[in-house]
């Protein structure tokens, strides 16, 4: 039985989630749950990840997995809420250590966090196979956008890219964050294309030009044909020279301090402090 899958998009961050699953009352994936945050108020609420709960609840799936992309810059990880609410491991790429070790020093962490993936509950090698109930599926290692991005092959038909590739109208994902790197991305990208023609990708964001509705999912085929940034003809020093040119005059995300804070942590909050309050920094005049 082919996979299926429940796409969950919050208009907040454009940010899709994903829910995959073989069939009613089996076991389940997660992909890339969203945090309500107040940025005016820093409040956090529950939202969106209770869309997917009840999701969940109304299919009788048990969760097994809770599976992010990388560590998002644009919206807070509601993983940890969910696995409180429903089980399943929260997972990412083993690079994700490259990612804590930038950051921790950009925002001064505390001196007890780890950088080496322990937030988490597993942490994928490049490529490695693992199985959602029946399901057969990759973690396939895609750095570019950051050191530690991962997209998740499922059942031979259906990746799941994270903001590798956006719709073919919108492009690819930026590279000037830290640890980012063009070249990087050119060659995941060229990784994710040289998949058959008919296998689906479905996208964590979706920004679409005036007049187009939201989606959440392409093709190889379509993504070779028509990507504005990458489709077929398009070389490295092509993409790489459009895409530092395009990247100098991006402005940052609106929710890129608090998240990556919280997302590094594998969606914790930091630890409270002695007055009982959890505090987020904001570094100045480091971007």
């Amino acid at each position: 039985m082919p996979a299926l899958i429940e796409a969950f998009l919050d208009p907040a961050s454009s940010t899709y989630s994903y829910v995959i699953y073989e069939a009613d009352g089996g076991q389940c994936a997660i992909v890339d749950p969203v945090l309500d945050y107040d940025p005016a108020a820093g409040r956090t609420a529950t939202t969106q990840a209770d869309k997917i709960v009840a999701f969940v609840g109304e299919h009788r799936l048990q969760v097994q997995w809770l599976l992010e992309t990388h560590a998002h810059a644009d919206h807070l990880s509601a993983a940890p809420y969910l696995r409180r609410e429903l089980g399943g491991r929260i997972a990412i790429g083993q690079s994700i250590s490259q990612v804590q070790g930038v950051f921790k020093g950009l925002f001064n962490l505390e001196a007890e966090f780890a950088v080496d993936g322990s937030q988490f509950d597993h942490l994928f090698a490049p490529d490695e196979s693992f199985m959602i109930g029946r399901l057969n599926a990759t973690a396939l290692h895609v750095p570019g956008h950051t050191p530690a991005d991962m997209a998740y092959l499922i059942d031979g038909d259906i990746i799941l890219v994270g903001d590798t590739l956006f719709l073919p109208d919108v492009g690819t994902a930026r590279c000037d964050f830290p640890g980012g790197n063009a070249n990087q991305l050119f060659a995941s990208i060229q990784k994710l294309l040289a998949f058959p023609a008919s296998v689906r990708l479905y996208v964590c964001h979706d920004y679409p030009p005036q007049g187009r509705e939201s989606h959440c999912h392409t093709t190889v085929g379509e993504q070779r044909k028509s990507n504005i940034h990458v489709h077929d003809g398009i070389d490295e020093a092509a993409f790489v020279a459009m895409r530092i040119e395009r990247d100098a005059g991006l402005g940052m995300p609106t929710l890129l301090l608090p998240a990556i804070q919280v997302n590094v942590r594998a969606g914790h909050l930091p630890p409270a402090e002695d007055n009982g309050v959890t505090y987020l920094k904001i570094p100045l005049n480091r971007f």
